[in-house]
């Protein structure tokens, strides 16, 4: 199948919406993997006096996590999805955070405007049509040395690491998601994947996008050589 792009992915996630949180808090250690790539953003004194941008919050699990890690920052959540977004404001939030509705190409015409002192980006980038211009987007907002955390499912480079990945998703989640009918949504996560940047590819792309210090850290358990956190800063 051919990736969803654009208003198409977006709307397709608008029809996930009402049961996208259940499907990912069955996923082992999907939480968790959160709030350790949000903790290793680092933001001083838990975050206080720091502006950090949810890139691609959707339902605000990353919020969430962020939060954990950061409970005095305050938090703008951006996602392309207004079925996402509805979720995410209907959850308890405490002062200082907020959302905003826009794709991530078009958030700053939105009113989303920095410095901000930090990014937080989960399963974002393999989505979007243009990742460098994504990045030039994220960099123009972030403050010089302002720091980058991106949560993602990029595959390391051994074979076993796109079988793994395969295996889960064809055995259970594109199940789930034609149970619940959103097959197109979960075989084009499948697919994304598959397609996207390596890990060590990915982490190359941060550093020709003007960021400093990548570096590449992997989560743990049956994700591991799958989901990674870069971490990085703006020159």
């Amino acid at each position: 199948m051919s990736l969803l792009r654009d208003a198409e992915l977006a709307g397709a996630f608008d029809h996930a919406s009402r049961t996208y949180d259940r499907m990912t808090s069955a996923s082992p250690g999907y939480h968790a993997h959160l709030r350790r790539s949000a903790r290793r953003l680092g933001l001083p004194d838990g975050g206080a006096g720091s502006r950090v941008l949810d890139l691609g919050c959707g339902t605000g699990a990353s919020t969430r996590a962020l939060l954990a890690a950061a409970p005095s920052a305050t938090v703008t959540g951006v996602d392309a999805s207004a079925g996402m977004l509805a979720q995410a404001r209907r959850k308890n939030w405490p002062p200082g955070v907020s959302f905003v509705h826009a794709p991530a190409e078009a958030m700053t015409a939105a009113g989303v405007t920095g410095p901000y002192d930090a990014v937080f980006a989960a399963y974002l980038f393999r989505n979007v049509a243009d990742p460098d211009a994504v990045l030039d987007v994220v960099r123009g907002l972030l403050r010089p040395g302002g720091r980058l955390a991106v949560h993602e499912y990029a595959l390391g480079g051994h074979p076993l690491h796109r079988a793994v990945w395969s295996a889960v998703m064809g055995g259970l989640v594109v199940p789930w998601g034609r149970l619940h009918g959103d097959a197109r949504l979960y075989a084009h996560l499948r697919r994304s994947v598959l397609d996207f940047d390596t890990a060590d590819r990915f982490a190359d792309r941060l550093r020709r996008a003007g960021f400093s210090g990548v570096r590449t850290l992997p989560q743990p358990g049956w994700q591991t050589g799958i989901t990674h956190t870069f971490v990085a800063r703006r020159r």
